[in-house]
């Protein structure tokens, strides 16, 4: 272990210092390489996520108009990709060549791509290197490459992504048949040049279980050599629901294999998926992450539906800078994995693009030193990415970071006078006067007629005093808000003070959410007075449950599920009663692993009996996969835990819940994945 651990610090260092390479090292010194049709990562729009598998020629030329009239287009989004579903019910015509839906595109693909390229676009299009299964696999090329290559590059798309559906369902080798098709691209009639993109989603344990040969995340071995970006993992998500949690999933495994990135050759952690089941700030995060991962940029959802907020997200000009920068660094993480991360970009100026990652559920103050980036002195500018701040560390790079968000830092030495300093001020830091504390990393939650503590911590990085600092905090209409403590008159370089309130909630607050906002400002010598605001969203909690109680019927507080979404009273994702062993129970939820499902009780209940399980629905899918473990866990303690429970066994819950305020049912995936892994907590009978 610490000789791995040794060779990833040496691999780190060697990113953040050495010049960016002109070949891939290793087996792709000597390998032919195509030209670099994209020298940096392209950008564009896929039908898959946000169309799925039916759309029309109309739909895809409205997308394309929204890309040109929304600014997408303008900010580089300029690939309008068909993905899987444009082809016929019998894909091929009596001679062998592809053709498209006979009744959503009446007119062939043709006049469509002709249609993208009169707005300044380009267009993709999807096919498959295994062969057509009827029934098992919509489009396959095996049998065709150079045929099909020939007919795409006829109808002038631009870029194709190729998938293994199919080849996986006739156990192909991927390396062999990928290869293949490359070099049908790279062969076609017409001379066109043409983007390819490797798009092996198999993965192991999600898929089933696979040779590592057969994998997504063997790709990085052979697909630099021939593709222009490869699929580094299994889908980012499902048509219609793109989740953080599989967003940070992805790009976790993007990232084992910075070393193979070049110009024109990018590890793909998949699409960005605004609106498809993040909040604005985990998608903010997810931009943040592909930008600093040299990725392809191609957006997910239906880009005729976009707000307003993720149209400013996916333009950011400071962000795409980093995305887009010459040298096509792939970030690195330094320091240890965890709930908090940073991880650095070496950019082609010199500079350092750094991110600070809160994975957590509640906000943090993240910091990183300069030099652990790769950058010695003892001033440096720091550029806040994405608020356009520009402020001057004396080599502390810190910033508030919310839960499921990422600071993007842009960090090079300082020179001249002394700029405005690096002051961080926290978001506000919720703790509930009296009784149980909130457990760890957890989302604050109130209830009418509490009190809690609300701390900001003001943090001076710079080279010069601030003075006079102060805070502010605002509350919704009727809370009481009492300051405690006094603020410092200097707030020196490398100082850092913390100011404090009171606040109580009245009595009849009702559920929902309130929102808490510091003002922190402060005095800099010849640069005025500065100031800060930052906010932080509190739960506020629903009435507890009183008397006998069905919990699956109560109000939760919130709800996770690994795929779709908690289920009330059904098997999750099938819609079947819930049925555990052959027995059908009434009531319960059902989930799939991982899942958290919290329900605030307010210390009125005494005991909670259930059965937990894996749902019979599974022995449809098959043999592989069905295994969780089920916890309830009461103000952060474990009050059960199943241990590992198989589709061939139940486990019986009877827990005293005496005092618990906030009750978690905790569902995780045996440490197998989460494939095929449908639970149950059936019954939930609480006595409040």
């Amino acid at each position: 272990m610490k000789r791995h651990l040794t060779a990833l610090i040496a691999l780190a260092a060697a990113l953040l210092v050495a010049p960016a390479p002109a070949r891939a090292a290793g087996p792709f010194a000597t390998a032919p390489a195509p030209a670099p049709l994209s020298p940096t990562p392209y950008q564009g729009w896929n039908t898959y996520f946000g169309l799925g598998g039916n759309f029309s020629e109309q739909a895809v030329r409205e997308a394309a108009d929204a890309l040109v009239s929304r600014g997408l287009a303008a900010a580089g989004y300029d690939i309008v990709w068909l993905d899987g579903g444009w082809q016929d019910p019998e894909p091929r015509t009596a001679a062998g060549d592809l053709q498209a839906d006979r009744t959503r595109f009446p007119n062939g693909l043709k006049p469509l791509v002709d249609y993208i390229h009169a707005k300044g676009l380009k267009a993709g299009i999807y096919t498959d290197a295994g062969p057509y299964i009827p029934g098992r696999c919509g489009l396959g090329s095996h049998g065709y490459y150079q045929r099909d290559a020939d007919q795409f590059a006829a109808w002038e798309f631009d870029a194709v992504k190729v998938d293994f559906l199919c080849g996986i369902a006739a156990d192909l080798d991927p390396k062999t048949v990928f290869t293949e098709f490359a070099r049908a691209l790279r062969d076609n009639a017409s001379g066109r040049p043409i983007i390819f993109n490797l798009c092996n989603p198999v993965t192991s344990p999600d898929w089933g279980d696979y040779p590592e040969e057969q994998q997504s995340t063997y790709s990085w071995t052979y697909a630099p050599a021939i593709a222009q970006s490869w699929r580094t993992y299994t889908d980012v998500g499902f048509v219609g629901e793109i989740k953080f949690k599989d967003v940070l999933r992805n790009y976790d495994a993007n990232a084992r294999h910075p070393e193979v990135v070049r110009p024109g050759h990018f590890n793909d952690p998949d699409y960005l998926g605004p609106q498809l089941g993040m909040t604005d700030e985990e998608f903010r995060t997810q931009m943040t992450l592909w930008a600093v991962a040299a990725a392809p940029l191609v957006i997910g959802s239906d880009v005729r539906t976009l707000s307003q907020a993720s149209v400013d997200i996916l333009t950011d000009r400071d962000v795409l800078a980093i995305n887009q920068d010459r040298a096509a660094v792939q970030a690195v993480r330094v320091g240890p994995a965890g709930t908090t991360e940073t991880w650095v970009k070496r950019l082609a100026d010199g500079s350092r693009a750094v991110v600070l990652l809160n994975r957590g559920d509640a906000a943090r103050v993240l910091t990183a030193r300069a030099a652990a980036v790769g950058l010695f002195g003892s001033r440096f500018t720091v550029r806040n990415a994405w608020t356009d701040q520009v402020t001057e560390s004396g080599g502390t790079l810190s910033a508030a970071v919310p839960a499921h968000g990422a600071a993007l830092l842009r960090v090079a030495p300082s020179r001249g006078l002394p700029g405005v300093p690096h002051v961080t001020a926290s978001l506000p830091q919720v703790t509930r006067v009296g009784g149980a504390p909130v457990p760890e990393g957890s989302a604050p939650v109130l209830a009418g007629g509490d009190a809690a503590r609300v701390e900001v911590a003001v943090r001076n990085d710079g080279v010069l005093p601030v003075l006079a600092p102060r805070v502010s905090l605002a509350a919704p209409d009727g809370w009481s808000v009492r300051p405690t403590g006094h603020a410092p008159a200097v707030l020196a370089p490398g100082h850092a003070s913390t100011l404090a309130f009171t606040v109580t909630l009245p009595a009849t607050t009702a559920p929902g959410t309130g929102t808490l906002t510091a003002t922190t400002s402060y005095e800099v010598i010849g640069k005025g007075r500065q100031r800060q605001r930052t906010s932080t969203a509190v739960t506020i909690a629903p009435a507890p449950p009183d008397g006998a109680t069905v919990l699956s019927h109560h109000e939760w507080i919130s709800a996770t599920s690994g795929w779709m979404s908690p289920t009330v009273d059904l098997s999750v994702g099938g819609g079947s009663p819930i049925s555990l062993l052959g027995q059908v129970y009434p009531t319960g939820l059902g989930v799939a692993s991982p899942s958290t499902v919290r329900y605030y009780l307010g210390g009125a209940c005494a005991r909670l009996a259930a059965t937990a399980g894996i749902d019979d629905a599974v022995r449809n899918v098959g043999p592989d996969g069905g295994t969780a473990t089920f916890q309830v866990v009461g103000d952060g303690r474990v009050l059960f835990d199943s241990g590992v429970v198989t589709r061939d066994a139940t486990a019986r819950i009877d827990v005293d819940l005496t005092g618990v305020r906030l009750l978690d049912l905790v569902v995780g995936d045996a440490g197998d994945g989460g494939y095929n892994d449908r639970a149950d907590w059936a019954g939930l009978d609480a006595t409040c």
